[in-house]
């Protein structure tokens, strides 16, 4: 019985990927059915799924279970992710009772008309992204400022939203310091500068793209700003201390922590609250990113059980059973990662994943590895990147109190750079080992 279930999971098992199907059906299916979406809070979604996913496989002890997704919550990138929130959540809940989101935001208006500021949005979370390496520290940080362009232009937004999302995804797959290139180099064994070169080129066109269509849509939506732009420019030393500092490639927690004492100071300093409720502010802010930091755990433990059953282990083996050819070895290698970051919800652990299994791919094909690490990189940034239970979206999401859903038809960027990696694939000259 031992061989068998050894032999089972190797093989992998489709039925493992249930809680996943199940959570998408409840919160999508809600919404379409009740014209709301809202109607299903995320949480309770992923905790059905993760009930799911508990009663299956009763081979497994529920003792073990419980092992199983302890070790899948402690994964350094789910901690990490979870600290990044709560240090963000200081710092906006701090800067926004300091004033420092109303200023920044009136200061933007003042030096660019409303039309173009969502492709400012954009073009700035392209910058900060790359500088950062960090997706999600991106949002948190401009989702803010988003918001309030939105009330004061008229511009929808989920919009607004979209285009940090964009941006935010931009530098999360081509930032040297990004831990998704980093994982793909070091499971592909190419260099670093060899895989930016090659990333740059496929993303490039979607990234021109993107910017046009936010510019005609924005254009299209934008209202005239009749309110004074008032804004004093201490209030918004605190934020430029956070993007300069982020641009720079200081570390994501330095950067919020430096940002949330500068606001502190600013907001006693300004009289926009007492030295006594600074803490208060801090703690407000903090409690706000309760909800997604709680579905961050509840989804590590679905995908600890999910990988544990042999659902990454069945994606792994149906494609690798499926490739045929070169190029057939690099829509492999695309759909490998593409496919397992839809399961994971995390594209480093997606790469670190199946970067083994797209090592062997390469070799069997002759892909080259930059090649390799670029598709592997692209791929899962583009899975990650309109995932309605991904980080990225769910903290847009929450941070402008919105349904992931409502951001997804704006989500132009990642759909772009898929496609733009599929004509790459078929049309340009193959580069070998």
């Amino acid at each position: 019985m031992r061989g068998h279930d050894m032999k089972q999971e190797k093989k992998g098992r489709a039925s493992a990927l249930l809680p996943i199907g199940i959570f998408l059906v409840i919160f999508i299916g809600a919404g379409i059915i009740s014209n709301d979406f809202y109607t299903m809070p995320a949480i309770v979604g992923f905790l059905i799924a993760l009930v799911v996913a508990f009663l299956q496989n009763p081979r497994v002890r529920f003792h073990d279970k419980i092992s199983i997704i302890s070790k899948g919550i402690g994964e350094e990138n789910i901690v990490t992710m979870c600290l990044i929130f709560l240090a963000a959540g200081a710092f906006s809940g701090t800067i926004k009772a300091a004033g420092g989101v109303e200023s920044t935001v009136n200061l933007g208006l003042s030096i660019m008309p409303s039309s173009i500021a969502v492709v400012g949005l954009f073009i700035i979370g392209c910058f900060i992204s790359v500088s950062m390496g960090t997706s999600v520290g991106t949002i948190t940080a401009m989702a803010p400022i988003g918001v309030g362009i939105a009330e004061k232009t008229g511009i929808a937004v989920p919009i607004c939203m979209g285009a940090i999302v964009c941006g935010a995804m931009f530098g999360d797959n081509l930032s040297m310091i990004s831990d998704t290139t980093i994982a793909a180099v070091r499971t592909q064994g190419c260099e670093m500068k060899d895989k930016f070169k090659e990333n740059f080129l496929i993303v490039l066109p979607a990234a021109i793209i993107t910017a046009v269509i936010f510019f005609f849509i924005a254009s299209g939506n934008a209202g005239k700003i009749d309110e004074e732009l008032n804004y004093e420019i201490v209030k918004v030393v605190p934020y430029l201390v956070v993007l300069i500092g982020a641009l720079v490639g200081i570390n994501v927690f330095v950067v919020l922590i430096a940002g949330t004492i500068l606001s502190a100071i600013v907001g006693v300093g300004t009289g926009a609250f007492a030295i006594g409720e600074v803490f208060q502010k801090m703690g407000e802010g903090i409690t706000s990113m309760y909800d997604i930091t709680v579905i961050s755990i509840i989804v590590a433990a679905i995908v600890a059980l999910v990988k544990e059953y042999g659902g990454i282990e069945f994606i792994l083996n149906v494609i690798k059973k499926r490739i045929n050819g070169p190029r057939g070895g690099e829509f492999g290698i695309s759909i490998l990662a593409l496919l397992v970051d839809c399961c994971t919800a995390n594209n480093t652990v997606a790469i670190v994943m199946s970067g083994p299994i797209a090592k062997e791919i390469s070799e069997e094909f002759d892909v080259s590895p930059r090649r390799s690490a670029s598709l592997l990189d692209i791929f899962a940034s583009v899975g990650q990147g309109i995932i309605p239970y991904g980080a990225q979206l769910l903290t847009a999401a929450g941070l402008s109190a919105l349904s992931p859903v409502q951001i997804m038809p704006y989500l132009f960027y990642p759909i772009l750079m898929g496609v733009s990696a599929v004509l790459f694939i078929l049309f340009r000259r193959r580069t070998t080992k």
